[in-house]
């Protein structure tokens, strides 16, 4: 554990000299300047924004294990944990494997640190109204909530009421001090803790803050609607979804983005065709935070067997990815460039969270009503008919098939997935062909809970760490 503080000395305590090399695209400050101590409210503030330390969700394991990108031979060969991974591989030893594979686990305690020391320092600051002060510590708590539940839904098993008490989660860290104590929780602890964070929190919040990158009531709630969904608190779910909803409702157009582009979109040969709609000014964004990059570029590849499973007709779907062959490779490659929020929080997942617990609440003609508000604004209207369905079974198959396609490459599909299994009447094998042989992924499989990283394991610091998974 001392790795993690070692990683995070950029964003040391205050007992320390605080030297940050920011690498903010959003908003470019520098927190302060090398060799100064942060003592004012907006020195802390600005520890906020730095976008590649606090706003970054490295999920690569989860991806490659849900097939849901194209990954390449070359990367398979030079990464044993990425073939292990992708190929569904029981017998490795990915406890061994995970020797370098860090970036999850020390980027979320990145953020974690952040939090802490703002959460612990801010109300001591110059400048600033006690208002304000209360609202940046609302804030880090709302980030930090946000990263421990990628941590607990990455490095720990899903969220089971029966035997979430006595389960390992992961280590809860309080403090940004240097050494600092922690212990490894529950699941029911963390998930207890993260939502006792956000109900601090949203009294100090606002309806809007500076940035998409703090939060607001409508992220605090986003955020508090995913976790009680995680746990199969339905009714308080949809309560949590419903308030969210009252500070952003609006859905993206996809059919109409798609004919804006539509020339280039089509041309043949063409790869590059518009700017990403998905950056900082999105629409739908509730909260913004990057995938494994903070930079522009494009967005990961996607695996031909896996694009089968988006409706057809899904003009998301066409706006982002178009089919290409590169010598012996063939899948869709990304089109668009810019930003993209895969790691946030949006309106589209708030909505298909809304619909899951009113189809879970016996509410089914609502749930399919929800689910084609997000529906009518993806598929082109020659191939678009609202869905209906007789039972909750139905219903929440259906929203998931699009929640997984519209949330593909963040770690949602992957948590949902997960908990779903759980449950005999929706649990999946995954299944394809490769290299001529026929494998599979079963619903009971170790190897959706990750191994924690051996810079963690062999060096937990002032405390313990116990790794969740045998191999």
């Amino acid at each position: 554990m001392k790795k993690i503080l070692l990683n995070t000395i950029k964003l040391a305590a205050i007992a320390s000299v605080l030297s940050l090399s920011s690498c903010n695209k959003f908003i470019d400050i520098l927190p302060v300047g090398y060799g100064q101590i942060p003592t004012a409210l907006s020195d802390y503030e600005a520890l906020l924004r730095d976008e590649y330390g606090n706003h970054r969700t490295d999920i690569t394991q989860a991806v490659l294990l849900l097939n849901d990108k194209f990954e390449t031979s070359g990367n398979l060969n030079y990464y044993p944990l990425y073939k292990a991974n992708y190929n569904w591989n029981e017998s490795a030893d990915r406890i061994a494997l995970n020797n370098a594979d860090e970036g999850t686990y020390y980027n979320m305690y990145t953020g974690i640190n952040t939090s802490n020391l703002i959460i612990g320092k801010a109300a001591g600051t110059t400048g600033g109204t006690d208002a304000q002060k209360a609202e940046l510590i609302a804030q880090a708590k709302v980030l930090r909530a946000f990263d421990y539940d990628i941590l607990a839904n990455y490095y720990a098993d899903t969220y089971e009421e029966a035997n979430a008490g006595t389960k390992l989660s992961v280590p809860l860290i309080l403090s940004a001090d240097i050494g600092a104590p922690y212990t490894q929780v529950s699941i029911k602890e963390l998930y207890d803790f993260m939502l006792k964070d956000i109900n601090e929190a949203i009294p100090a919040l606002g309806a809007t803050s500076a940035t998409v990158l703090h939060p607001n009531l409508g992220s605090a709630n986003a955020l508090k609607a995913r976790i009680l969904l995680q746990m199969g608190r339905y009714a308080e779910a949809l309560a949590a979804a419903n308030e969210a909803l009252k500070y952003n409702d609006k859905l993206f157009d996809w059919t109409t983005f798609y004919n804006t582009y539509k020339t280039q979109i089509e041309a043949v040969n063409v790869y590059s065709n518009a700017p990403s709609p998905m950056g900082f000014n999105y629409v739908e964004n509730y909260y913004f935070r990057h995938g494994s990059s903070s930079n522009a570029g494009r967005e990961q590849s996607i695996r031909v067997d896996r694009a089968t499973r988006f409706e057809q007709g899904d003009a998301r779907f066409a706006s982002r990815w178009k089919l290409r062959t590169v010598g012996a490779d063939t899948y869709y490659t990304s089109i668009t460039t810019g930003y993209f929020n895969v790691g946030g929080l949006t309106t589209t997942e708030v909505y298909l969270i809304k619909a899951e617990c009113q189809a879970r609440l016996n509410d089914v003609p609502g749930a399919m009503s929800t689910l084609n508000m997000v529906r009518v604004k993806r598929i082109f209207a020659a191939n678009y008919a609202p869905l209906s369905a007789t039972n909750t079974i139905e219903a929440v198959k259906l929203i998931q098939r699009t929640k997984r396609n519209e949330l593909i490459l963040g770690i949602t599909p992957f948590a949902d997935t997960r908990r779903l299994n759980k449950d005999a009447n929706y649990a999946v094998t995954l299944s394809k062909t490769e290299g001529g042989q026929a494998l599979t992924l079963t619903p009971n499989s170790r190897m959706w809970t990750m191994p924690f990283p051996q810079g963690a394991s062999k060096n937990p610091g002032n405390g313990t760490i116990k790794q969740n998974v045998d191999k």
